[in-house]
């Protein structure tokens, strides 16, 4: 965050979007009191990270700046700023939201989409290899499979991932 923003770079109903998903009903209610940036146990090991700041640009309507940032997906879901907040922002569930239309948006952490990636090819989120499955029948431990078609048609329904199964 900080490049400046330019009136090509805003969307002005970013924040009606924001309220119609479930979490984000209160944006609008923030004042910018910073109560839940100083209670915040990420802002304690990461400076930069700021709820006030993206919320802030949210309601701006910084639509890409918010959903490209990487402090969407750094709250810890701790709760203390929304327990916290006069206003009852509800600044937890705000995050979630605003991850949730990154998501639909398909703008995604690359650590997130490596995670689908894996998911859609193994039906899980690491490959199983005869190693594996060696080491488990010397255990007496049943065999794992893949279960890759599943996983795919659930990716897929949600629009996670958009190339089609393969038979």
């Amino acid at each position: 965050m900080g490049k400046t923003l330019t009136e090509k770079d805003l969307d002005l109903k970013f924040k009606y979007r924001i309220m119609q998903e479930k979490g984000g009903e209160m944006i609008v209610r923030c004042f910018s009191c910073a109560t839940c940036t100083l209670s915040c146990p990420v802002r304690l090991a990461d400076e930069e990270f700021n709820p006030r700041r993206i919320i802030r640009l949210a309601l701006l309507g910084a639509k890409e700046e918010v959903l490209r940032s990487p402090f969407i997906w750094l709250c810890s879901a701790c709760y203390l700023c929304s327990e916290r907040c006069p206003q009852d922002v509800k600044i937890t569930d705000l995050m979630i939201a605003l991850r949730n239309i990154a998501v639909k948006e398909g703008v995604l952490p690359s650590s997130l989409q490596a995670q689908l990636d894996l998911l859609y090819k193994h039906g899980r989120l690491y490959e199983i290899g005869e190693f594996e499955n060696k080491k488990r029948v010397k255990q007496s431990v049943p065999t794992l499979e893949e279960k890759r078609e599943l996983a795919a048609r659930v990716l897929e329904f949600f629009k996670l991932i958009t190339f089609p199964v393969e038979k």
